[in-house]
């Protein structure tokens, strides 16, 4: 890694950092590293991802230079097609994602939150897809992640506007799973990431996949493989161990290693 990206593991828990001051923007370097992050990760699994951001916001959006450097519309698809790739290899990961957003989160990096499982924000952090300045549309699968949390007039609001969004609005309308206090934000959303890092793995992962299965094709599509899906994992010593647990101790004792 660089040290505009980071990758730390703690045990099972990796939190990449993004650290560009001053306004985090992404660029053609950022955009390689992230790359070679989330490939480590795919590599070498993690129990649980935290991604974060260093400065006083999480990023101020792209560097506009990069899309003044496009020819032609042929050359823009290829830059596109590696940017939908960073959200898109996030969301495959097969373990519990948490974005945490301290405070401003535009653009690409709301693109990347809305990839993420789950998304924390602090009380004073504020979104936006604000890509109309410079006569764009959103390119990372921003609108349509939001659309599937938020509903289709909700995200063409939120793009067609530009508008920022305070933490309390993106948390009713269901964008945002919680806001947390500004005051000791960082540890707590560490200390939430954790806590899936320490669950059943594979577990989480099969949850994951069962709601792919439901955004696919809804109720009937999710069914038509939950069985399948919960029934492999009759295989991992977490359920075998966390039974015997449950039977032995009673609910809450288990200890879960990820296997």
């Amino acid at each position: 890694m660089t040290d505009q990206v980071r990758l730390d593991r703690d045990g099972g828990l990796a939190v990449l950092t993004i650290d560009a001051p001053p306004l985090n923007l992404y660029t053609a370097s950022l955009q390689a590293d992230l790359a070679a992050a989330i490939g480590s990760l795919e590599d070498t699994p993690a129990r649980a991802l935290l991604i974060r951001a260093e400065g006083k916001i999480v990023s101020g959006g792209v560097d506009v230079s990069l899309f003044d450097a496009q020819g032609s519309p042929a050359e823009a698809k290829v830059l596109f097609d590696e940017m939908l790739a960073v959200p898109d290899r996030i969301a495959a990961l097969p373990f519990p994602t948490v974005f945490a957003a301290h405070g401003l989160c535009l653009t690409w990096a709301f693109e990347v939150a809305v990839a993420c499982d789950l998304i924390l924000a602090a009380s004073r952090a504020k979104f936006g897809l604000v890509e109309k300045v410079v006569g764009l549309t959103p390119t990372m699968g921003g609108t349509q992640r939001l659309a599937a949390r938020a509903g289709v007039g909700r995200a063409k609001e939120f793009v067609m506007t530009g508008d920022t969004y305070d933490a309390a609005t993106m948390e009713r309308w269901n964008v945002v799973n919680r806001v947390l206090p500004d005051e000791g934000f960082d540890a707590a959303a560490r200390a939430f990431a954790q806590r899936l890092a320490d669950g059943p793995t594979r577990a989480h992962a099969a949850t994951k996949r069962v709601l792919d299965h439901f955004a696919a094709g809804g109720v009937p599509e999710a069914n038509a493989h939950i069985t399948t899906i919960a029934a492999e994992l009759f295989e991992t010593e977490d359920l075998r161990g966390a039974v015997k647990s449950f039977l032995a101790d009673g609910p809450g004792k288990a200890t879960f290693s990820g296997r």
